[in-house]
């Protein structure tokens, strides 16, 4: 999955000499959390609702009104901002934007092209998305997860007890973070089981290999 077919394209921005006040009525009236921002169309930096929180005078100044609005409007984004921020490519994959923002403890990242102008955004709700898309959850029908030795042709065979059963497939993922060495957990999704026809499936499975769960799911799409 690359981050072209999942950002959202061409994002609001604001410039670096944008007032701290414009940003947080634009944040606030169109629920964004973040903002790209420009220089002469180049990027050069993001800000987040936590940068324009964090720069507000607090609760307990003593600045009359009129002056804080004064400060607000005078205070530009570029005295505020992260400044050269992390970025990613439309040809990049979303796994690789998922492990930058869980690396660096970020929710967002800026989309550029290869003459770096600014072509997206990424954010964790589109990771979301991209995983939700991948292990098919959305169309319903049943997950089994089963632990497996790593070992070639192993998944076939389950593969095709399962098709012998009359499923159509969904999904198929496997991870080696949770289980013990030599082995690896394999998750299939599958549709057109029967209730019947999916407890024999696993029943057969469970005389064969270790079987972590099975979860019948509606479809949503």
């Amino acid at each position: 999955m690359l981050v072209k077919d999942w950002m959202t394209k061409d994002p609001v921005t604001i410039t670096d000499e944008t007032s701290m006040m414009k940003a947080i009525h634009l944040m606030k009236e169109r629920r964004f959390r973040r903002l790209p921002v420009l220089h002469r169309g180049k990027l050069v930096g993001m800000v987040t609702d936590r940068d324009l929180k964090e720069a507000s005078p607090s609760k307990a100044t003593t600045l009359d009104v009129h002056e804080l609005y004064y400060l607000l409007a005078e205070l530009q984004i570029k005295e505020i901002m992260s400044k050269n921020p992390l970025a990613v490519s439309p040809e990049d994959t979303v796994e690789h934007a998922a492990q930058l923002m869980l690396e660096n403890t970020i929710s967002g990242l800026p989309v550029v092209d290869k003459s770096d102008q600014l072509v997206g955004i990424i954010t964790q709700s589109d990771v979301f998305k991209a995983f939700m898309h991948i292990t098919g959850i959305r169309q319903g029908g049943v997950q089994y997860a089963l632990r497996l030795e790593d070992r070639p042709g192993l998944i076939k065979e389950v593969v095709d007890l399962l098709r012998d059963k009359g499923a159509r497939f969904v999904s198929l993922l496997s991870s080696y973070a949770t289980t013990r060495e030599g082995f690896r957990d394999v998750y299939i999704r599958v549709k057109n089981l029967t209730p019947d026809a999916a407890q024999a499936a696993k029943a057969e499975l469970a005389s064969r290999y270790e079987v972590l769960y099975m979860i019948q799911e509606e479809d949503k799409s």
